[in-house]
């Protein structure tokens, strides 16, 4: 979220936009700066408590660490799930479950109104299509 910037880079930054504006309008510019940073604090807890108005008193309970989609490493996901303990799945296969039969699968009919296209027989074609 720091875009790369660092103390030195902003430290720069700053310097170089000093030298640009010059110290006759640095004061102009500074008040500026200030009350657009006041104005999008401003704007950004409008907006906190706007979505809290909305969503109601249960946003506070959410677990927002649960929703990062960094949590979902497939190498973490797969350490975790062998290193999982075995007694949870002894107590579930104590457990009978009854299975339904499940249906064979049948083969899709083949179409009579297509015939087998050959060399004498070229399939059809629309003129207005493309």
């Amino acid at each position: 979220m720091t875009f790369g910037l660092t103390f030195e880079k902003l430290l720069l930054i700053g310097l170089i936009a000093v030298m640009i504006i010059g110290p006759e309008r640095l004061p102009r510019v500074a008040e500026n700066f200030s009350k657009f940073v006041r104005r999008a604090g401003l704007f950004l807890r409008d907006t906190k408590s706007k979505v809290r108005e909305e969503m109601g008193p249960e946003i506070d309970d959410v677990d927002w660490r649960k929703l990062d989609p960094r949590q979902y490493d497939p190498r973490r996901i797969i350490r975790d799930a062998l290193l999982e303990d075995d007694s949870k799945p002894a107590a579930a296969a104590t457990t009978v479950a009854i299975a339904e039969p499940v249906p064979e699968p049948v083969a899709p009919r083949r179409s009579q109104i297509s015939p087998a296209f050959t060399g004498g027989n070229p399939p059809p074609f629309d003129v207005e299509a493309t």
